[in-house]
């Protein structure tokens, strides 16, 4: 493996020095190079242009574990381990993780809906439990806000708003495009945080309507809605940190392409046994069910 290293990176980096750091010998590097590429090298060799192709179409998000899921469904014979190995020996990782801030408001007057949930994220069907939560991102031209609808039975992001202000209608329109897609279920349960958006008038209005139960998380507790807060983390650490956006309208293009045709249809969840959250929903006994709305 370290030979095979170092014939891969020999102009662009000394082979004396490679030699030196990995630890091994010129002359054992140059007795291999003579003996030949082994079968088992030349197999590594295919694998990890299979690996790098499966990297780059991840967006260079993927590890090893959802690496090795995406060649297996494309057939190769492969175990984590060795794909690890390879993507190490070639530098070949997910991108960095950081950390976001949370952005909602809890100081005001409106009244907090019980805590139905208490960090049981758990749902058998869709449209049982939906969580919602808002960040933000930044463009040369100032803050854009993001507020996300999301199906636990799923994972997927079923509704979402952006807006470059941060009221109870950016809310609402996340909500709206939720239901414009789904049918809530029977006392169907909306969670949040107590923000004062989530908790207005207007919005728990919109949420009686449907007959959709409203649930707040526990002052202060970033736990009580951690599923939400995890796509953001995933959202920023997977895409947004890594731009540099001139304008809104660059921002949004790009968080819509990210939701809507990566996140939702093709990155592997491994809380879903590594589909992706339109994949299980359409492997799932609840395809047909009118619970999913056409069009």
């Amino acid at each position: 493996m370290k030979y095979l290293f170092i014939n891969n990176h020999r102009f662009a980096f000394r082979v004396e020095k490679m030699c030196l750091v990995l630890g091994v010998s010129r002359s054992g590097y140059y007795g291999w190079r003579k003996r030949g590429i082994s079968k088992r090298e030349q197999s590594n060799r295919r694998l990890l242009v299979k690996i790098k192709e499966s990297h780059k179409g991840s967006r260079e998000t993927y590890g090893s574990p959802r690496i090795t899921v995406e060649l297996r469904a494309k057939g190769e014979i492969c175990n984590k381990k060795r794909v690890a190995r390879l993507m190490k020996a070639n530098r070949i990782a997910a991108k960095t993780k950081r950390r976001f801030k949370i952005t909602t408001n809890s100081k005001h007057n409106h009244l907090a809906a019980p805590n139905l949930v208490n960090q049981e994220f758990v749902a058998d069907k869709p449209n049982q439990l939906w969580t919602s939560d808002i960040t933000y991102l930044s463009s040369k031209e100032g803050w854009l806000y993001l507020s996300v609808v999301l199906d636990v039975f799923n994972r997927q992001i079923v509704g979402w708003a952006m807006s470059k202000r941060l009221t109870q209608e950016l809310v609402i329109a996340a909500l709206k495009q939720a239901l414009n897609h789904r049918t809530p279920t029977q006392d169907m349960i909306f969670h949040s945080d107590q923000g004062s958006q989530y908790t207005s008038d207007k919005f728990r209005k919109l949420l009686d309507s449907h007959t959709i139960l409203a649930s707040n998380s526990g002052k202060g507790n970033c736990y009580d809605n951690a599923i939400t807060e995890s796509f953001f983390h995933t959202l920023k650490t997977e895409l947004v940190y890594f731009e540099n956006y001139q304008t809104r309208k660059e921002a949004k293009l790009s968080v819509f392409e990210y939701i809507e045709i990566f996140y939702n249809r093709q990155r592997r969840h491994s809380a879903l046994d590594y589909k992706s959250p339109v994949d299980f929903l359409n492997e799932s006994n609840y395809i047909n069910n009118v619970s999913v709305k056409s069009g």
